[in-house]
């Protein structure tokens, strides 16, 4: 079946297109919405612009939508790039990275199903603890772009994440009550090398305290 991933560049959808790879189906294209405003309802915000490096070293076509950020347009700008890939691309189907919202996964449900295409979410209620230290045995590579809750260790925000890292987290996020996976949007990440990458990404930028428990790293230059 021939199929887009629903691509932020962030650890939940390379994950989930690694997964459609290794699964047989035929992944030829990305698609990256990309918010207008600082806050989307559905979709990552932070670096996302940068997703088009990783589509080079994943040696795949990429489609950039750009959408309102509100909550009552985003839909319609996410139908609109699902319609794009399926009469450019000719797509049969959609992989996601969505983790535990239900918010997420239902509309972008509908929407496929709206256009006649197939929803796949295969991380969908995994164990959170166990996913994030199955990411590091796997050989993904990310980096935390920004954290905004209570108890998480900030001195990880603009670290490429290690095996003890992860274990730092879910420690933290044991005793503060966040989701170690971070789909409470407790933080964001930006992968650097994964399994199907050619090369990795080396990434440069600026770690900036937004308030007291709000970090955020500026990617300024990739090469």
């Amino acid at each position: 079946m021939r199929v887009c991933t629903l691509f932020s560049g962030g650890k939940d959808s390379t994950f989930a297109l690694h997964w459609g790879v290794f699964k047989g189906f035929e992944v030829n294209c990305l698609i990256t919405l990309l918010p207008r405003k600082d806050y989307s309802w559905m979709f990552q915000v932070p670096n996302v612009e940068f997703t088009k490096y990783q589509a080079e070293v994943l040696g795949l076509d990429i489609i950039q939508y750009h959408t309102s950020g509100e909550k009552d347009k985003e839909l319609n700008d996410l139908k609109q790039a699902l319609k794009l890939a399926k009469e450019v691309k000719g797509i049969e189907g959609i992989i996601t990275g969505a983790l535990l919202s239900d918010y997420q996964r239902l509309n972008i449900n509908i929407i496929s199903e709206e256009l006649g295409l197939k929803t796949y979410s295969p991380l969908w209620r995994k164990d959170q603890k166990e996913y994030m230290r199955e990411l590091i045995r796997d050989g993904f590579k990310f980096i935390v772009t920004s954290a905004s809750a209570y108890g998480f260790p900030f001195e990880l925000v603009g670290k490429v994440i290690e095996s003890q890292d992860v274990e730092n987290i879910i420690k933290a996020a044991e005793k503060y009550g966040f989701n170690p996976a971070f789909e409470g949007g407790e933080a964001e990440t930006f992968v650097v090398y994964a399994p199907l990458f050619k090369r990795e990404l080396k990434v440069e930028g600026e770690k900036i305290k937004i308030s007291e428990y709000e970090w955020r790293f500026v990617i300024t230059h990739i090469r």
